[in-house]
């Protein structure tokens, strides 16, 4: 599975390679997130899309990861959240809104899929106005992290 922007190649990373990730985490908040998102991908592997960390490589630059996503679990509802980050030194590219465009179109494509929901900091203008970008819009309500933003199927 593997999804194509202008820019960005987006594809799920294996069992495998997400146990390293686990491993060579420091953040002890993202190593169980990773670990939490494996054991999704081990109970469900017919629906392993909606567990695995998604990586944003480079199509310019092959083997050059800017950032991962991920979905957490498909809901009964039809609802998925997707969190994602950058790494260092790749912000400002418009990298995370052209994969947020990309990967929400995709996954609203998808059989039983009507809503796609993300949640950012609320002092995270940036995470805002890329989430903004890629046509997501406030929802009016707030979770754990702050407010959440919403894309409904067209």
């Amino acid at each position: 599975m593997k999804i194509e922007t202008n820019r960005l190649s987006l594809y799920p990373i294996s069992d495998d390679e997400m146990r390293h990730l686990i491993e060579n985490q420091e953040s002890t908040e993202l190593r169980q997130a990773y670990g939490e998102m494996l054991q999704g991908c081990i109970g469900h592997p017919e629906k392993r899309m909606w567990y695995a960390v998604w990586v944003m490589e480079l199509k310019e630059k092959p083997g050059t990861i800017v950032g991962d996503f991920c979905f957490k679990g498909l809901g009964d509802d039809g609802t998925v959240e997707i969190g994602y980050g950058l790494r260092d030194g790749f912000c400002g590219n418009g990298y995370m809104t052209e994969a947020l465009k990309s990967v929400s179109e995709w996954a609203l494509a998808q059989e039983g899929i009507k809503k796609i929901i993300a949640e950012t900091v609320e002092e995270n203008e940036a995470s805002k106005k890329v989430l903004q970008r890629a046509g997501f819009r406030f929802s009016g309500n707030y979770g754990e992290e702050g407010p959440i933003f919403e894309k409904y199927q067209r």
